[in-house]
């Protein structure tokens, strides 16, 4: 567990749904393309892309949680999907800190609080993912 204060929407103990565009924004993207994403957002932050969720049932989704209000700031393109203010509620599961949290885990540990994925870095990695030739 960080030795930092977690910010209160992180849960105690399990896992607790949140409104998205209250706490935070997210950006989900599916499979080993969330993987390729984190990985590329580790090695450009020396370590610490911010809060990273991992579903690891079904789907495999990993969600990207940036600030809130800053998932509408950019033409994310077709495979990440945001979850902000909308016309209707969208939510997004959180992990405790610690203990059993399945199937959801941190993938870059707990957040401190005021910590977010940096939206800017974040948009330029999913598009150059996402929007790569099958080639490439």
């Amino acid at each position: 567990m960080t030795s930092e204060k977690l910010p209160d929407w992180v849960p105690a103990s399990g896992v607790r749904l949140r409104l998205a565009g209250v706490h935070f924004d997210a950006v989900r993207v599916h499979g080993v393309r969330g993987e390729a994403v984190l990985h590329h957002l580790v090695r450009a932050t020396g370590g610490h892309p911010g809060p990273v969720v991992r579903e690891m049932w079904r789907g495999r989704w990993t969600y990207f949680l940036i600030p809130p209000g800053s998932s509408k700031e950019h033409p994310w393109p077709p495979g990440a999907a945001c979850f902000g203010p909308c016309a209707r509620d969208q939510y997004v599961g959180v992990p405790a800190a610690d203990g059993n949290t399945y199937p959801l885990s941190w993938r870059a540990g707990p957040p401190a609080v005021g910590e977010f994925v940096d939206p800017e870095l974040l948009f330029a990695v999913v598009t150059a993912q996402l929007c790569l030739s099958p080639e490439g």
